[in-house]
C-alpha cells in the first residue's frame, strides 16, 4: 500500500509539474515579485544579541535596572596616547573636536579636558560651585603644564574617567541621548557626523584617536556584517558554480543551477523582509547557506536527467523519472536538513529561533524550485548532446568509486579500527574543550575598531559595562553615611580585582566635595566622617543636581544607586569565580534585612546567555537527533537500521568536537551550531545510501555483499559530488572577518567531510559486519517512503503518462 502510495503520488506530481510547467512558472515569478517587494522591510540589528530569554531572571532584573537607570550602554570614548596633546595646537583642536561633537542633536552631553567642571568652595557662603577647570582662552605651552599637572595629580575625581591610571592618555566621553542609542539614527550618527570628525582631526594634527563604547561598537560591528552579506553571496555563488562546471562541464547545467539558487536567494531576503526579522550576524548567513544548500539538489536532479538521456535518449520519459524519483529521495534528505535548523525553534532564544524559522522555510523553499525549475527549464531545451554527457564516463571519479569499493572489501577491519582509534582521541579532545563567553571574541579582528577596543582594555582596564544596583529599600537612603561607606567598601574590593576596571558612583563626588571643602587638597578625597558629614553631604546632594557627569548614579527617589565597572574581555570560567567572590562580598557588606543588591549589566547579561545557549543547543542537537532517528523509523521501520544509520553520522561530531578540543576553538554560539547543521546535512548522504541500499537488496534476492557494493558504486559519485561541493560552499564563510563564523565555516566543512567518508567507508562497513542481524525481511521491512528501484521505471513509466 504504502509503494502504491508513493508510486501514485509522485506519479501524479511528474504529471502535475510537465502539464502545468507555463503557470508554475509564472507562479514562481510573480512570488519572487512579491518576496522582492518585503525586502523593503528588511532591518538591520541595532543591538548586540540578548541570548537569554525575556522572562529570565537575569534579563527581568536588568529590565528592572535599566527602568531606573535607563540605557546603560549610551557612551562612546575616544582616546588619545600622545605626550604632546598637551601642546597649544593639538590641544586646541582636541577640545574644538568634543565641542563640534556636541553641537549634534544626537549627543546628550560631551566631557573632555576641554569642558571639565571642577568643585569649589564658594568665598561668599558656606557651599560649593562647578567652575571650570580650563580658565583661559589663549593656550601656552606653560599654562598647559599647570593644567597636566594639575589634572593628573590634584584631581582624582577624573582618574579612570578622563584620564587613564597611569596617567599616559587622555580620553573624552561622548553621551548620546538613550531614547536613539537602540535606532538608526545612531548609525547615522557614528558613520556620517562622528568617524569624519575623528578623520579630520588625525589628518590636521597626526595624532592617533582611539574611539570606542558600545554605541561605537555595535554601529561598526553591524556594518560589517551588511559588508559581509554581498561578500558571501558572491563567493557562494562564485565557488558552487565552479565546481559544478568542473564536474559536469556544461555551462547550460551550470547557468540553469546558479538561477535557481539566485532565485531561492532572493526568496530567503524576501521572508526575512516578510517576517521582520533583523540581519543578525545569524540570519546574514542564511542567503549563501541556501546557495550551498540548494546545489547539491541541481547536482542530483541534473546528473539523473543525464544519466536518463544517455540511457535511452527519450527527454520526456528522462523528466518524469527524474521528478518522480529524485524527487522522493531528495524531498526526504532536504526535510532532515530542515529539520536540523528547525530544532533552533524550540531553543529559549529570539536569536535563534528566528534564524531556525527563516533557515528552515528556505531550504524547503529551495528544494520546490530545484523541483520545478529544472525540469521545466530542461523540457523546453533541446535533448542533451554527447558533450555534455562526458562528464559521466570520467575515468578519475571512476577510479575514486573503485578505490572506496576496494576498501570496504578488503580493509574492513582496517576502517573499523581506525574509527575506533578516531573515537578515542576524540573523547580525550572534548574533555580539552573550554566554553568562551566573550562578547568581543568573534568580533573582527582586523578592523580598527578592534584594536581601539584593546587599547581602552589596556589603559582603562576594561570596556563591557558592569553594573550593580543598590537598593536601600528607603527613599534618599543612598545619601545616608553609612550607606555610602558600604557601597565605598565594595568599590574597594573591585579594584583588588584585576579584571575590573575604577568603579564609579555617587560616592566619588561625595568624596570630591570634601576635597573641595578642604580647598581642593587631594588629601582629602574620601569620604567624610560623622562630624563633617552634616555639611558635606548636603552640598554633596546638591552638586549631584547641578553636574551631569554623575546625576544619573542615584535614581530619582534616592532609594536606589548604581556602581559602574568596566570589565576586560574575561574567560567564562574566571568570570564565575569573579562574580561568586563578588556576590560573597556583597553579602557581607550588605545585610540582606536593609539592602537588595543586584549585579546585572551587559557584561553579565552575555556570559549568563552564552552558557544558557550552550545548554539549550546541547537539547537541541539532541532533538535533531531524535527527530532524524524518526524519519529512519518512518522509512525503514527497523530499530536496527535506526542505530546502524546515526553511528556513522554521529562519529563526524564526535571527531569535530576532539579537534575543537585540540586546537583549542572554544564552545560558543557560533560554534555550537555546528553539530546541529553538519548533522542535519550529513543524514542525507545516508539517507541515499540506505535506500539504494534496500532497493538493490530486493533485486539481488536479499543477497547481502552484493547489494552493499552494488549500493556503494551507485551512490558515490552523486554523494562525492554534493560533498565537495558542501566543503567548498561552508568554506566561503573562513573569508568572513567574523572568528564566530570563519569557525562555523571551518567546522562544518571538516564535519561534512569527514561524514562522507563516514558513510562511505563505514556505514557499508557496518551493514556488512551486521549482515546476519540487520539485512533480512525481517528487519529490513518495507518502508514508509518507497524510493522506486531501477525495475519498476518501466513499469511506472506508462503511470507517468
Amino acid at each position: 500500500m504504502n509503494k502504491l502510495f508513493s508510486i501514485g503520488f509522485w506519479s501524479w506530481v511528474a504529471r502535475f509539474i510537465l502539464r502545468n510547467r507555463t503557470w508554475i512558472l509564472i507562479v514562481i515569478a510573480a512570488i519572487t515579485v512579491l518576496l522582492a517587494l518585503q525586502w523593503k522591510n528588511m532591518r538591520f540589528t541595532y543591538t548586540e544579541a540578548n541570548l537569554l530569554p525575556d522572562d529570565h531572571p537575569i534579563n527581568l532584573e536588568y529590565n528592572k535596572f535599566l527602568s531606573h537607570f535607563g540605557e546603560e550602554g549610551n557612551l562612546i570614548v575616544m582616546g588619545v596616547k600622545d605626550s604632546s596633546i598637551f601642546t597649544p595646537e593639538k590641544f586646541k583642536a582636541w577640545n574644538k573636536l568634543s565641542e563640534d561633537i556636541g553641537k549634534f542633536n544626537e549627543v546628550e552631553l560631551t566631557l573632555s579636558v576641554g569642558n571639565l567642571q571642577k568643585l569649589q568652595k564658594r568665598i561668599d557662603t558656606t557651599g560649593f560651585e562647578l567652575v571650570p577647570f580650563i580658565k583661559d582662552s589663549i593656550f601656552t605651552s606653560e599654562n598647559l603644564a599647570g593644567y597636566e599637572d594639575e589634572l593628573y595629580n590634584k584631581l582624582p575625581f577624573y582618574d579612570g574617567l578622563i584620564y587613564s591610571p597611569d596617567k599616559q592618555s587622555i580620553r573624552s566621553a561622548i553621551y548620546m541621548k538613550k531614547d536613539i542609542v537602540n535606532t538608526a539614527a545612531r548609525k547615522d550618527f557614528v558613520v556620517e557626523d562622528l568617524i569624519p570628525l575623528i578623520k579630520k582631526f588625525e589628518e590636521d594634527t597626526g595624532v592617533k584617536v582611539y574611539t570606542s563604547g558600545m554605541p561605537y561598537i555595535r554601529t561598526l560591528n553591524s556594518q560589517s556584517i551588511i559588508d559581509e552579506i554581498g561578500l558571501f553571496i558572491g563567493a557562494a555563488l562564485f565557488i558552487t558554480s565552479l565546481i559544478f562546471f568542473f564536474f559536469f562541464r556544461s555551462w547550460r547545467a551550470t547557468f540553469i543551477s546558479m538561477f535557481t539558487v539566485i532565485i531561492g536567494v532572493m526568496w530567503a531576503f524576501g521572508f526575512l523582509g516578510l517576517l521582520q526579522y533583523e540581519i543578525t550576524v545569524l540570519t546574514a548567513l542564511i542567503p549563501p547557506l541556501i546557495i550551498v544548500i540548494g546545489i547539491p539538489n541541481c547536482i542530483f536532479l541534473i546528473n539523473k536527467y543525464q544519466q536518463e538521456i544517455k540511457l535511452h535518449g527519450n527527454q520526456a520519459k528522462s523528466l518524469q523519472r527524474v521528478i518522480a524519483k529524485v524527487g522522493n529521495a531528495t524531498l526526504m534528505t532536504n526535510l532532515t536538513t530542515a529539520s536540523g535548523f528547525a530544532t533552533f525553534i524550540l531553543v529559549n532564544s529570539e536569536l535563534l529561533r528566528e534564524f531556525g524559522i527563516v533557515a528552515s522555510i528556505n531550504i524547503v523553499a529551495i528544494f520546490l524550485l530545484s523541483l520545478f525549475i529544472i525540469p521545466i527549464i530542461y523540457s523546453y531545451m533541446a535533448v542533451p548532446k554527447y558533450k555534455h554527457l562526458k562528464h559521466l564516463n570520467k575515468t578519475w571519479i571512476n577510479s575514486f568509486v573503485n578505490w572506496i569499493e576496494r576498501m570496504v572489501k578488503e580493509q574492513r577491519i582496517t576502517i573499523s579500527i581506525t574509527a575506533l582509534l578516531l573515537l578515542c582521541a576524540s573523547i580525550i579532545g572534548i574533555y580539552n574543550i573550554k566554553i568562551s563567553g566573550s562578547l568581543i571574541e568573534d568580533m573582527p579582528k582586523n578592523t580598527g575598531f578592534f584594536d581601539d577596543i584593546r587599547f581602552f582594555e589596556k589603559e582603562y582596564e576594561g570596556i563591557m559595562p558592569l553594573e550593580i544596583m543598590v537598593d536601600t529599600k528607603k527613599k534618599k537612603g543612598v545619601m545616608n553615611l553609612a550607606t555610602l561607606k558600604r557601597i565605598d567598601r565594595l568599590q574597594e574590593h573591585i579594584k583588588e580585582i584585576p579584571e575590573f576596571a575604577k568603579p564609579i558612583s555617587v560616592v566619588e563626588l561625595v568624596k570630591y566635595s570634601k576635597q573641595a571643602y578642604y580647598n581642593g587638597n587631594p588629601d582629602y578625597y574620601q569620604l567624610p566622617n560623622s562630624q563633617e558629614r552634616s555639611f558635606i553631604l548636603s552640598h554633596a546632594k546638591s552638586s549631584n543636581t547641578d553636574t551631569n557627569m554623575l546625576s544619573s548614579y542615584v535614581d530619582s527617589t534616592g532609594q536606589f544607586a548604581r556602581i559602574t565597572t568596566f570589565m576586560k574581555d574575561t574567560e567564562p570560567d574566571r568570570f564565575d569565580r569573579i562574580e561568586e567572590d563578588l556576590n560573597a562580598e556583597i553579602v557581607k557588606i550588605f545585610p540582606e534585612e536593609r539592602y537588595n543588591v543586584t549585579v546585572t549589566g551587559k557584561a553579565l547579561v552575555f556570559q549568563k546567555g552564552t552558557h544558557f545557549l550552550v545548554n539549550n543547543l546541547i537539547l537541541s542537537l539532541s532533538l535533531a537527533i531524535f527527530l532524524i532517528a524518526l524519519f529512519m523509523a518512518w522509512m525503514f521501520r527497523s530499530f536496527k537500521m535506526i542505530i546502524v544509520s546515526l553511528i556513522p553520522n554521529l562519529l563526524p561530531l564526535i571527531i569535530t568536537a576532539g579537534v575543537m578540543g585540540f586546537v583549542g576553538v572554544p564552545i560558543k554560539p557560533s560554534t555550537i551550531l555546528v553539530f546541529s547543521i553538519a548533522f542535519g546535512i550529513s543524514v542525507d548522504d545516508t539517507i541515499h545510501f540506505l535506500a539504494k541500499y534496500r532497493q538493490e537488496l530486493i533485486a539481488n534476492n536479499w543477497k547481502i555483499k552484493k547489494s552493499v557494493y552494488g549500493a556503494l558504486r551507485e551512490t558515490t559519485v552523486s554523494m562525492f559530488y554534493t560533498s565537495i561541493v558542501l566543503f567548498f560552499g561552508f568554506s566561503v564563510f573562513t573569508i568572513s572577518s567574523f572568528g564566530g563564523t570563519v569557525a562555523l565555516g571551518a567546522l562544518v566543512s571538516i564535519t561534512l567531510l569527514f561524514a562522507m567518508l563516514s558513510n562511505l567507508l563505514l556505514l557499508p562497513t557496518l551493514l556488512l559486519s551486521l549482515e546476519k542481524s540487520i539485512a533480512n525481511k525481517q528487519t529490513m521491512k518495507k518502508p514508509a517512503i518507497e524510493i522506486l528501484s531501477d525495475g519498476e521505471d518501466e513499469e511506472n513509466d506508462e503511470k507517468l503518462k
